[in-house]
């Protein structure tokens, strides 16, 4: 039929947008924020988030935020809410004298002059950190470990959890495993950010480096904004997932780190040049008193790092033997071999055959 009407015809297709999950993590440190009072306060530095936050919604109606707070003692949700108690409604009389249900639990209306979904993030996220902050007291400052470990976790499950809700479900195990072993596209991009304000506690390497370890078999990168300290571990995070590791010299910039830096996905990072981190930090938190090591002692069974041998020998985690070889002793010096002294003969030179006359010539 189209060589009889002469007419073009094309397949209309339509292609979805694949959902990218940002996943931020803010440390909530209060001793390294007080230092930070000066120069970028705990204020300013979440107004800036919620602004990187709009402009990664603003990209797609199917993006989606989440927001964690690594505490001292604990890792907090600041968004999503957790969920409400049963709606309770109310009778109203209104101007006719008719009854009409309200639902009681639900906030007041914002402004017209803000996007409803961005004043829900804001108001959602102002209450949670302002409630951490009431929470928080002088017993709690005491401690100076980030519980950076556990907002990774919930960061990670989170991912998994959204991922899970976006895949169609499959009709048997068969069926499974052929979706697994297709290279379709993923159906949620899901990356975490941390931003930090403190070192490296070693106490939480064990614990960061198995969400590390998570997230990179997830496929789930993992994206560092350092504003102080010296997260050695966070760097090795960045490294083993592909992402991008930035540390702020002027943490008053935080928002031009965060849009120029930090904005592209996984996907648009194939078609761009994201920043590099030169150096990184490879050292290890030993297990035995969490000292971070150049040196040291792995078990060949579990892989646990010792900066000391341990008592008998013995691996403190999986109970195995250590045998430590040749270790500490002197090596042995093998002699140098001389080598044979070359002199010239006639402007030609040649190797000493200890003959005090030389070769004759016909």
């Amino acid at each position: 039929m189209d060589a009889v009407d002469v007419s073009e015809h094309y397949e209309v297709t339509t292609a979805e947008e694949t959902p990218s999950l940002l996943s931020i993590v803010l440390d909530t440190n209060p001793r390294a924020w007080a230092a930070l009072a000066d120069v970028l306060p705990l204020s300013r530095a979440i107004a800036n988030i919620l602004v990187f936050v709009n402009a990664h919604l603003a990209f797609s109606n199917a993006n989606q935020v989440a927001l964690i707070a690594a505490h001292l003692d604990r890792a907090v949700w600041l968004y999503p809410e957790p969920p409400r108690p049963r709606p309770r409604t109310v009778a109203v009389t209104d101007e006719s004298g008719d009854l009409s249900m309200q639902d009681a639990s639900q906030p007041a209306p914002t402004s017209a002059n803000k996007y409803a979904h961005f004043a829900r993030i804001e108001a959602a996220v102002l209450a949670a950190v302002r409630k951490l902050v009431d929470k928080t007291s002088e017993a709690d400052l005491a401690a100076t470990t980030t519980q950076l470990s556990g907002a990774l976790t919930l960061a990670l499950c989170h991912i998994n959890k959204a991922a899970q809700a976006l895949c169609s479900p499959v009709a048997n195990l068969e069926d499974s495993r052929k979706a697994n072993a297709s290279n379709a596209p993923p159906g949620l991009r899901g990356r975490v950010l941390v931003i930090s304000v403190s070192d490296s506690e070693p106490s939480q390497y064990i614990p960061t480096m198995n969400a590390v370890f998570a997230a990179a078999h997830a496929q789930v990168v993992i994206d560092t904004l350092s504003i102080s300290g010296d997260p050695t571990f966070l760097q090795q995070a960045c490294f083993n997932t592909g992402g991008t590791f930035l540390a702020a010299t002027h943490p008053q910039g935080l928002l031009t780190y965060l849009m120029f830096g930090l904005m592209a996905d996984t996907e648009a990072r194939e078609s761009l040049i994201a920043p590099t981190h030169d150096t990184v930090d490879f050292r290890a938190a030993c297990f035995c008193h969490g000292r971070v090591v150049d040196t040291g002692f792995v078990c060949s069974i579990c892989l646990s790092i010792f900066c000391e041998l341990p008592e008998d020998a013995e691996c403190l985690t999986c109970g195995t033997k250590l045998a430590l070889g040749n270790y500490g002793a002197k090596p042995a010096v093998v002699p140098r071999k001389k080598k044979k002294k070359r002199r010239i003969v006639n402007g030609n030179s040649r190797e000493e055959t200890g003959s005090a006359t030389g070769t004759p010539r016909p």
